[in-house]
């Protein structure tokens, strides 16, 4: 057998190992700088799992490389541009979201030390998160229905990415967004030059400018846990958020696209998120997806009550997992909401009553579980914070992101002022800046506080056990 016989050999057999690693393996491995990277960041899903992600406009995902070990990431969703369905708006004010770019995941490793994707090094989770960053209500509002269109193209009137840019370098072990990444929903109107050029709707260019781009310093510097908004069901960016940021699997049936399964999209159990343990106390966050929860009270035999009653005895006995529980969705349930018509009056209003009604039914007037000595929330456009002479835990708002603002409540309350009938005001705190929350875990306790986006300390809290006491700075 002459060389060129050998080599012809041997290139065949090359060829015949590759495509078998190729067929083992969901996709090619690419490991160096890729300039189609749109975005890689660090998710946080069930059991405090993990996820990498990264979004490519290339045909094929990236490796995740781990600890110098290269392993190709999986194909979470498809370039696709998807039917037009029933959305919020109007169908002359909607149209088809186009997602020009693949989602690919993979998990980490819990024994992971270094990892990155196409050259950029993610955030690795820490056993213990000290230092948390809350965030919520951030994107930039442009919707008809409203007539309201947002100055997206001035930092001062949209101030989300210099709210993230002052609360990374707080350097943060998590970052926790309670919901609402989403505004642009309609286009903007011809001759406005405030939000001129902006893209809109629900594909991956409104996604991009409204969440990825401006929020790139935090994403590079600590793991998300990401909780759905009422801007993230099903008739609104419902399929951007199970494309590109919920961390449980894709499923055909739940991911927006067909509305005659929105009962399965536009809802998702509860799970926790520990935390470590520091001293005696395990600690851990309990995630609820309230999205697509209404203002007033389910009928006892409607589905979504019957829904939500499991999912809350979910919430009872994940508690039981830790002794300081941290419960997070997206409508404040102990906080009080604020409306003003043009030229009207202020309009007070008292947390969720669908979820009170329903909690109160498992835990009685105490709505929470006994393990549960915190609540975030988010969907009010306010930073607040609430205490309570009676056992209710210590609610937070941090809703005040950099989406349109509400007009603050005022201070003091009138006399006998209530977010839910059986509970007792003891503190509250409220500001329309937009601005971030930071929670640091300490020996025996937990440090609240609330920053305005320049890094101004607005409100300081102080959580231990069942006991809070804040103040005004």
């Amino acid at each position: 057998m002459n060389f060129y016989s050998t080599a012809k050999l041997r290139l065949i057999g090359a060829l015949a190992i590759g495509s078998l690693l190729a067929a083992c393996s969901s996709v090619p491995i690419q490991t160096g700088q890729d300039s189609k990277m749109q975005t890689a960041w660090v998710v946080i899903g069930e059991n405090g799992q993990a996820i990498a992600r990264a979004i490519t406009t290339d045909t094929t995902c990236p490796a995740l490389v781990q600890d110098g070990k290269a392993a190709s990431m999986s194909i979470r969703a498809a370039a696709d541009t998807l039917p037009l369905r029933k959305t919020a708006s109007k169908p002359e004010d909607s149209k088809p979201s186009t997602f020009p770019v693949l989602t690919c995941e993979a998990a980490l490793l819990a024994s992971t030390k270094t990892a990155s994707i196409a050259g950029r090094d993610l955030p690795i989770p820490k056993p213990v998160a000290q230092k948390i960053i809350v965030i919520g209500d951030t994107g930039c509002r442009l919707k008809v229905a409203d007539n309201y269109f947002q100055s997206c193209n001035d930092s001062e009137k949209w101030a989300f990415r210099e709210m993230v840019e002052t609360a990374a370098r707080f350097k943060p072990d998590l970052v926790v967004h309670v919901g609402d990444y989403h505004y642009r929903e309609n286009a903007c109107p011809e001759g406005n030059e405030e939000c001129a050029g902006s893209p809109w709707g629900y594909g991956w260019d409104t996604w991009q400018a409204d969440f990825f781009t401006p929020a790139h310093a935090l994403l590079k510097v600590a793991p998300w846990v990401v909780v759905r908004g009422n801007h993230e069901t099903c008739v609104r960016a419902g399929q951007g958020w199970w494309r590109l940021m919920d961390p449980r699997p894709l499923k055909r049936g739940r991911d927006c696209v067909d509305e005659g399964n929105d009962m399965r999209g536009d809802y998702s159990d509860p799970y926790a998120v520990p935390l470590g343990r520091v001293g005696s106390e395990q600690a851990q966050l309990i995630i609820f997806d309230s999205a697509k929860v209404p203002i007033k009270p389910l009928a006892k035999t409607d589905a979504a009550y019957q829904l939500y009653m499991e999912q809350f005895k979910t919430v009872n006995a994940l508690a039981e997992s830790a002794d300081f529980n941290i419960f997070i969705d997206h409508h404040p349930i102990l906080a009080f909401a604020a409306e003003r018509k043009k030229d009207g009056p202020l309009n007070i209003f008292p947390g969720n009553l669908a979820m009170q009604d329903i909690m109160q039914t498992l835990n009685t007037t105490r709505l929470f579980p006994s393990r549960v000595q915190a609540t975030l929330a988010g969907h009010v456009h306010l930073f607040q914070a609430l205490t309570f002479s009676t056992d209710h835990p210590v609610q937070f708002v941090a809703g005040n992101g950099g989406s349109s603002l509400d007009t603050p409540l005022p201070i003091p309350l009138a006399a006998n002022s209530t977010p839910y009938t059986e509970a007792r005001l003891d503190f509250f705190s409220n500001s329309n800046e937009v601005g971030f929350m930071t929670m640091e875990r300490e020996q025996h306790s937990w440090k609240i506080q609330a920053w305005n986006k320049r890094g101004k300390l607005i409100t300081e809290c102080r959580t231990q056990g069942k006991k809070t006491e804040c103040k005004n700075k």
